[in-house]
């Protein structure tokens, strides 16, 4: 169990997985990682919040993330820990396993802050709940989950921006795996991170109505601003359209003002 006095270390499998993410990344793209964890957060709690768009993503953010010389522990769909080896794997690396739409999400939660309260590993949350369905692949409007993460365990928040997976990858993804994998190994696109500065939330406070939208706003609105740089010939509709990928404009994240 995570403790104050115990803090979580990262266990082989986990550490060899990253290793192999970034072998494959490797093979299939090219990568590029910018940006950084500012020296005094490491240690302490932190909360990764990155943008989704790909299936790709995981394995992206573990490459990521080794460069960087971090190992999160990621809150991934109870999908993914049902499924007979991967699930295994998943629960020996010490992911948080997240049943969307049942009292396990809050379950989840609890678990996340005390991990993150015991630090030693950063949690990595996809805020937008879900692989983005935005026409133009920008971040969504977010679910409150990462705030009220955030806000209940007083952890930072650090915005990963992520652009090119979704050229690797198809959406609907195993179907068309091998069709992308094979596409991908003769033009490997090129795949950028950017971990951007922290989210400023220290005005907001847990359980206060209206704080957790509030926060998971202004991560929505830091995350835009740091995938802005990586896609500057794309500030539309991206060149690489995936024709099995749905378009839901239901959740189009509009950014609030700033305070004048």
């Amino acid at each position: 169990m995570d403790t104050l006095h115990s803090p979580w270390q990262p266990p082989l499998i986990w550490r060899a997985a990253q290793l192999l993410a970034r072998v494959v990344v490797g093979l299939l793209a090219r990568l590029e990682v910018t940006g950084g964890i500012p020296a005094p957060l490491r240690g302490g709690p932190l909360i990764l919040a990155a943008n989704h768009i790909s299936p790709f993503d995981p394995i992206v953010l573990a490459a990521a993330c080794r460069a960087r010389r971090v190992a999160p522990r990621i809150m991934a769909t109870g999908g993914l820990f049902r499924a007979p080896v991967i699930g295994a794997a998943m629960r020996r690396a010490g992911h948080i396993r997240v049943d969307r739409g049942t009292s396990g999400v809050h379950r989840a939660l609890d678990a996340a802050a005390a991990a993150a309260a015991a630090g030693g590993a950063p949690i990595l949350v996809y805020p937008e709940g879900r692989i983005g369905l935005d026409p133009g692949l920008w971040p969504e409007r977010g679910k409150t989950g990462a705030a009220r993460l955030a806000l209940s365990c007083g952890a930072p928040v650090i915005p990963v921006a992520q652009w090119g997976s979704h050229e690797v990858l198809p959406y609907r993804a195993p179907k068309g795996l091998l069709r992308g994998i094979a596409h991908a190994l003769v033009r490997r696109p090129t795949v950028r991170v950017h971990f951007g500065d922290p989210v400023d939330l220290s005005d907001l406070t847990h359980g206060v109505p209206g704080a957790a939208r509030l926060a998971t706003d202004r991560i929505i609105d830091a995350l835009t601003d740091a995938l802005a740089p990586l896609r500057p010939d794309e500030p539309g509709r991206p060149r690489h359209v995936d024709p099995g990928r749905p378009v839901d404009t239901s959740r189009s994240h509009r950014r609030r003002p700033a305070a004048g």
